[in-house]
């Protein structure tokens, strides 16, 4: 029986930024993974396979349709078996780099399903079905989640996928439903659009991407729409049947009214993830997910003693950054240290074409908090960097307190937003104001700049529009 500080369930981007973070306080750490790799959905069947071929799709795309107005003359041709073998390749040199950052920090990962077998032991049981207990003074639930299946429509990975399936699709499909216009959905619909597919989004909310900020939405769905996207919104899916060439899927309106049916060569079941945390042996320490699955803790302890738990299995946004830090947070406080997480200050991003990035308050939520505010707002079409590129489509729009005149929330659509939010999230963590933004130099010509001018609107001094 090996004896640890800490062991951590889950090796993705919690458990292992977790393990990492053990070591390097001195802490004697394992992890535990059952898959055959470190990274969790993250990094094999996540954030950045997509990300992988998001960038592919888009050069080919632009290769189609724009590299002939910049004066490049070519005819693209899609070899889609090398674009999945260079995804694959970069997912293993990930993983790969998870593993030597284990051994940098000396922490121990042990391969197998894992489960809590009462207070101090985590029961591991390998591929070859041995059993390996672990004594533990501290133990981190970071389990992750999986994708929420839909009643009546059976993934079977063959012609109705999950965001796994939609990874490796064999072919570009003539036709593709997607079934959610969250995140995920629209990021993988985006993919298969730009390598030729016909793409119809199904949405059971009146709205697409449910929590961004109303305004932004409207302009990233009119983005989407002008690029090939079609999108059926306030409609449920009642059922789907499968045959040997695709899938028929009955569909009817949230109001009421007739039913009708949609034909697709497959169909992509996307519509949010859900706790992993069945299986843990939860109970032989007396913790009980909730309704929905969620771990309920205080700074990250359960009811239990010495079991703690971060990410996806714990309510706030899921995602990959926030499990992140909540692992470091997490750990520093088993290590005697303070740990906190500013949830406020967690950004999200759409890695679609345009970018879509948030972070803080959207208007909505500002007005139903009674809050007065002020916007500054500024177009990307008057951006010298984002003209001179072609990538106009857009805006940046910040919110600050109409008395104190701290920002409140920052919500960009446009060219390399992902990229662009981190400068509000660090303003936002040291409470600045949007006149700190407005009166700081930026390079020129930069989208950052974009930024600078929506804060300079605030108080009604945009220069440039």
């Amino acid at each position: 029986m090996a004896g640890y500080d800490v062991v951590i369930i889950g090796g993705g981007p919690g458990g292992y930024n977790a393990a990492i973070r053990a070591g390097q306080l001195g802490l004697k750490a394992a992890s535990v993974e059952k898959r055959g790799t470190l990274g969790g959905t993250c990094l094999n069947v996540g954030c950045m396979p997509s990300k992988a071929l998001l960038h592919a799709s888009e050069l080919f795309d632009a290769a189609s349709t724009e590299f002939k107005t910049l004066g490049i003359e070519v005819q693209p041709k899609l070899n889609l078996p090398q674009m999945m073998k260079q995804k694959d390749e970069s997912v293993v040199a990930l993983t790969k780099g998870i593993e030597f950052l284990f051994k940098k920090n000396k922490v121990d990962w042990i391969r197998g399903a894992g489960r809590i077998a009462g207070p101090g032991k985590v029961e591991v049981v390998g591929d070859d079905d041995q059993v390996t207990v672990l004594e533990a003074a501290n133990i981190v639930i970071a389990t992750g989640s999986e994708p929420t299946p839909l009643p009546g429509v059976v993934i079977d990975q063959q012609r109705i996928v999950d965001s796994t399936g939609a990874l490796a699709l064999p072919e570009v499909p003539k036709r593709l439903l997607v079934i959610g216009a969250g995140i995920i959905g629209l990021e993988l619909g985006s993919v298969w659009r730009r390598l030729g597919s016909e793409v119809t989004v199904v949405e059971f909310l009146d709205r697409i991407t449910p929590g961004m900020d109303g305004e932004t939405g409207k302009a990233f769905q009119r983005a989407l729409t002008k690029q090939g996207m079609k999108f059926k919104l306030g409609a449920k899916v009642t059922g789907a049947r499968t045959s040997k060439g695709g899938v028929q899927l009955t569909v009817e309106p949230v109001a009421g009214g007739e039913a009708e049916t949609l034909e697709a060569d497959y169909v992509l079941v996307a519509i949010g993830r859900r706790p992993y945390t069945e299986g843990l042996g939860l109970e032989s320490v007396g913790v009980k997910p909730d309704a929905r699955g969620y771990i309920e803790t205080d700074h990250f302890r359960t009811s239990a003693q010495g079991v703690w738990a971060i990410g996806d299995v714990i309510h706030g946004p899921m995602l990959a950054h926030k499990a992140e830090e909540d692992a470091v947070a997490c750990i520093e406080m088993i290590a005697g240290k303070a740990g906190h997480v500013d949830y406020n200050l967690v950004p999200s991003v759409v890695y679609t074409a345009p970018e879509v990035a948030w972070v803080g308050q959207t208007e909505e939520q500002l007005k139903a908090a009674g809050r007065a505010y002020k916007a500054g707002k500024f177009p990307f079409t008057a951006n010298s960097r984002a003209k001179i590129n072609h990538e106009t489509d857009g805006f940046v729009k910040v919110l600050a307190d109409a008395a104190t005149d701290e920002i409140l929330g920052v919500h960009m659509i446009g060219p390399q937003a992902s990229e662009m939010i981190g400068e509000y999230c660090v303003a936002m963590a040291f409470r600045a104001a949007s006149e700190d933004v407005a009166r700081t130099c930026h390079p020129h010509p930069t989208r950052s700049e974009a930024g600078r001018q929506a804060a300079m609107g605030v108080e009604g001094w945009t220069m440039q529009a």
